[in-house]
């Protein structure tokens, strides 16, 4: 009697095949999802690299304009500070001007001395005219005397050698007015030059855009050449994008561009392609590859291509020269 209660006990109990049963169904809906999306975004990748050719190796450019000294000097003053905004023709730095100022004065007491010499040579040359004409008449009336022996061939010879000498005498007085003449030009020369000189000691900004990198201060002394301060133009700004050259294929001007900067998620700018450069970035380093000497290892060389804005960035998204950005070219 005890035997069919076991087997009804053993009916009863659960069996442990159930959860795992139940359990299968579920992994292959996950399973299936899963292939589902990853075959989703694999198609849309590719198809996406049909339409568009993307590059991460890529930067914002901008003019730089560098802040330089013409002369050597000190300086006195230093107007303009980092990051500051500043238009063209705004007084950056000073320098120490007495020395200059003193060879200007010098340059226009030299002009004046020699407008002086011309003024003397001009009445001398003057008088030396007018004696050579008094002369030139005496000797044509003592030709006449003597051809009617009046007088005698000595007294015509001093008159002949009187006129040839005021001749000479004229001659040289004009060649001083004209080395005179020449003496002012080259101080006027000068003197223009002095003040030029001393215009060069105001140093002011060759264009409009915000100091990036100043590295000068007062007291230091600066010589010719020497970048003092780079000012970026904020008005022109592109971006250089560098493709592999396997990439340039569907390239060419005028394609639209979609620009991500990295410092704006989210935010997409619109520009197009300007230019595609004729040389790799290789091609133009301090180093540039030699594949005749050595071994010879084929790499992937890029080529920089220009990238205008075909809008203007607004306010709340202000871009600066050296940003990273993606860009993406539509090639169809």
């Amino acid at each position: 009697m005890e035997q069919p209660e076991s087997n009804t006990m053993a009916e009863n109990k659960p069996s442990g095949n159930e959860p795992a049963q139940s359990a299968s169904p579920m992994r292959f809906i996950i399973i299936a999802v899963l292939l589902t999306l990853g075959l989703i975004w694999g198609g849309t990748t590719l198809y996406h690299s049909f339409l568009y050719e993307e590059t991460d190796n890529a930067q914002i450019e901008g003019d730089v304009y560098p802040v330089i000294s013409r002369i050597p000097g000190k300086v006195a003053t230093v107007l303009g500070s980092d990051n500051q905004q500043v238009k063209q023709g705004d007084t950056l730095i000073t320098l120490e001007t007495p020395d200059y100022q003193i060879k200007r004065d010098i340059a226009e007491a030299a002009l004046q001395n020699a407008r002086a010499s011309v003024l003397a040579a001009e009445a001398n040359a003057s008088a030396a005219s007018a004696t050579s004409h008094k002369q030139q008449a005496d000797l044509h009336r003592s030709e006449n005397l003597r051809h009617q022996d009046v007088i005698s061939q000595a007294e015509f010879d001093a008159v002949h050698a009187g006129a040839e000498a005021s001749s000479a005498l004229h001659s040289a007085a004009a060649g001083e007015q004209s080395s005179a003449a020449a003496q002012v030009k080259l101080k006027e020369a000068e003197l223009r030059n002095a003040e030029l000189q001393l215009s060069y000691t105001t140093i002011t900004a060759p264009a409009s855009g915000h100091i990036s990198k100043k590295s000068v201060e007062p007291g230091q002394y600066v010589a010719p050449g020497q970048q003092l301060i780079a000012i970026i133009g904020s008005s022109n700004l592109w971006v250089v994008a560098n493709f592999k050259e396997t990439q340039l294929e569907k390239i060419h001007p005028g394609l639209p561009v979609t620009i991500r900067v990295d410092a704006y998620p989210g935010k997409e700018f619109k520009g197009k392609i300007e230019s595609i450069s004729s040389g790799t970035g290789a091609k133009f380093s301090l180093l540039p590859p030699d594949n005749a000497s050595g071994n010879f290892i084929k790499v992937a060389q890029r080529v920089p291509v220009k990238i205008v804005f075909t809008e203007t960035p607004d306010n709340n998204h202000k871009l600066a020269a050296g940003m990273n950005v993606v860009v993406e070219v539509k090639v169809k």
